[in-house]
C-alpha cells in the first residue's frame, strides 16, 4: 500500500477497529444528532405474543422477571395486527431520530419491526419488558455494561448504556431506563410497596449519574421515569436526589423543564410528562434550543390503530464532527 493512501485510511481504519462501531461510521460526519425515548408498551413480534397468550396471568399476580409471561390484558388486547406495527413504523420513520431509547420492548427481534436500518443495544433480561437503544446505522456506537442493580434482581427494568463515539474525546454515554410505576406523585419515602422500590432504585441511579460526573464524561438518562420530576411532593425527591451537584459536574438539565404538555392521543387524561431525557451540566451546552417536542399520534390513528400509551419525546443536540473526533485522537505521524 502506498504511503499516501496508507495516510488517508488511517482515520477510516481507526473508526473501523473502535469497539462496537458501525462499518459506515466512518463516513457520517453529524453535526447535530436527535435523541429520542419511547416506550412502546408490551411490544414483542406477533409470534412472540402467541406463543405467551396460552399461560397469561391475571393483571394482579406479581410477575417474575426471571420468567416469560405476559398479563391477559396485554395478550388479548394489545395484539398488535400487521398494520399496526406498520403505523408504529410510519411513526418511527418520521421521529428521524439518531438515537432512540426504548422501553417495553422485547429485545432485537421485535425492535427492527419498528426500527430497520437500525442497530440495537439491549438488555438480556428473560422478561418480555426490556430496555434498550436503535442506533441509526453509521452513526460510531459501542453497547455498554447493563446497569443491572436497577432491576432490583430483575424484578423490574435493568439500565443499558450506550457510548456515542467511543473512544474519542466527544465520547457520549447515554443510559436508558424504566424505573419502578405505580409512585408517580406519592411522597418518595411513602411505605406503599412501588414506591418502596422506586426508593431502592434511586440512588442506583445516582451512582451511575455520579460516576459519569466524576470521569467528567458527558452523558445522559432518557427514559420512563414513571415520576413526575416537574411536579414531586414536598419531602424526598427523585430529582433532589440525582441533580444533587456532588460530585462537580453532576448538576443536570431536565429538558421538560418548562415546556407545555400535551397527551399523545385525544382519549388521554394523563396530566405531566414521566418520559424524560436528562442530559449533564457539559452535554446540555449543546442542547439546540428550542427542539425539544413530542411527537403525537393522530387521532385517526389512535382510533384505528394499537399504538402505545406513550408517545416519543425528543431533544436536538450539537455534536463534534464524528470522523474528526476519532482523528482528534490518533498519535502524530
Amino acid at each position: 500500500m502506498c504511503h499516501s493512501l496508507a495516510m488517508r485510511l488511517r482515520p477510516l481504519l481507526l473508526l473501523a477497529a473502535l469497539g462496537g462501531l458501525t462499518t459506515a461510521a466512518a463516513g457520517t460526519r453529524p453535526t447535530e444528532i436527535k435523541l429520542a425515548t419511547w416506550n412502546l408498551e408490551w411490544f414483542m413480534t406477533p409470534e412472540t405474543l402467541r406463543a405467551l397468550t396460552p399461560a397469561c396471568t391475571p393483571r394482579d399476580v406479581p410477575r417474575d422477571g426471571a420468567r416469560r409471561a405476559v398479563p391477559c390484558d396485554v395478550a388479548h388486547e394489545l395484539a398488535r395486527s400487521g398494520e399496526d406495527i406498520a403505523a408504529l413504523r410510519r411513526y418511527a420513520r418520521a421521529l428521524r431520530a439518531d438515537v432512540v431509547a426504548l422501553q417495553e420492548v422485547d429485545g432485537v427481534a421485535a425492535a427492527r419491526l419498528v426500527f430497520p436500518g437500525y442497530e440495537f443495544c439491549f438488555s438480556g433480561r428473560v422478561a418480555v419488558q426490556n430496555n434498550g437503544f436503535a442506533i441509526r446505522r453509521g452513526l460510531p456506537f459501542a453497547c455498554g455494561p447493563e446497569l443491572t442493580d436497577l432491576s432490583l434482581a430483575d424484578d423490574v427494568r435493568r439500565g443499558v448504556e450506550v457510548r456515542l463515539f467511543p473512544g474519542t474525546s466527544r465520547e457520549i454515554a447515554l443510559l436508558s431506563v424504566h424505573l419502578k410505576s405505580g409512585c408517580a406523585r406519592d411522597p418518595l419515602d411513602a411505605t406503599r410497596p412501588n414506591c418502596v422500590e422506586l426508593r431502592r432504585q434511586v440512588p442506583i441511579l445516582e451512582g451511575w449519574i455520579d460516576a459519569r460526573a466524576a470521569a467528567r464524561q458527558r452523558f445522559a438518562v432518557l427514559g420512563d421515569f414513571n415520576r413526575d420530576l416537574r411536579r414531586e411532593p414536598a419531602g424526598i425527591s427523585l430529582w433532589a436526589d440525582i441533580d444533587d451537584g456532588d460530585p462537580a459536574g453532576a448538576d443536570l438539565v431536565n429538558t421538560a423543564e418548562g415546556q407545555s404538555f400535551e397527551n399523545c392521543m385525544p382519549s388521554q387524561t394523563f396530566s405531566g410528562y414521566i418520559d424524560y431525557i436528562v442530559l449533564g451540566a457539559e452535554l446540555a451546552r449543546g442542547l439546540v434550543p428550542n427542539s425539544f417536542g413530542r411527537a403525537l399520534y393522530r387521532p385517526r390513528d389512535a382510533a384505528r390503530r394499537k399504538l402505545s400509551d406513550h408517545c416519543p419525546v425528543f431533544i436536538r443536540l450539537e455534536v463534534a464532527d464524528a470522523a474528526r473526533s476519532a482523528a482528534d485522537n490518533l498519535p502524530n505521524p
